[in-house]
């Protein structure tokens, strides 16, 4: 009878969280309002220290409107016990193309941001059209875990 290692868990030190956060581009985002939870997945540019957004008008802005504080989960997962996963918690904010001109300045440092994803972004190529509302997800944490059903760790 042959004994299966047991898996290794570990937290990720903070290169490693930041560098799982860089190397993916889907993530789902958690956030509540009264005594509703919900959680939707969305694509993303981590840059800065902070996590760069869009996402089309509607009741998920209306949420974060009244709750902006959000948590923000990435997974890369392999197998049972081989993955990596991040969960960053921290204030949305919207960013909007006006007012004075640090905002001016916030927004077009996103947008050229989320265009290093969607090169197309808000123009008229742009994929997904509906998406004009941009977010940047201010983190106050983020922590790390892994497994691995292997000797490396």
């Amino acid at each position: 009878m042959t004994r299966t290692r047991e898996p290794t868990f570990r937290d990720l030190d903070a290169d490693e969280a930041a560098e799982l956060l860089a190397r993916n581009h889907v993530g789902r985002i958690a956030f509540s309002f009264h005594d509703r939870v919900d959680i939707e997945p969305l694509s993303y540019v981590f840059a800065d220290g902070a996590i760069y957004l869009r996402t089309a008008p509607g009741s998920k802005l209306e949420t974060l409107a009244h709750s902006p504080w959000v948590a923000f989960e990435v997974d890369e997962v392999e197998g049972a016990f081989d993955w990596r996963s991040v969960v960053a918690h921290g204030t949305v904010y919207v960013l909007e193309d006006g007012g004075g001109e640090i905002a001016r300045e916030t927004y077009r440092v996103a947008l050229d941001r989320i265009r290093q994803l969607v090169p197309a972004a808000l123009t008229h190529r742009d994929p997904t059209p509906t998406r004009q509302v941009i977010l940047k997800l201010h983190l106050t944490d983020m922590r790390g875990r892994s497994a691995s059903s292997s000797n490396s760790g």
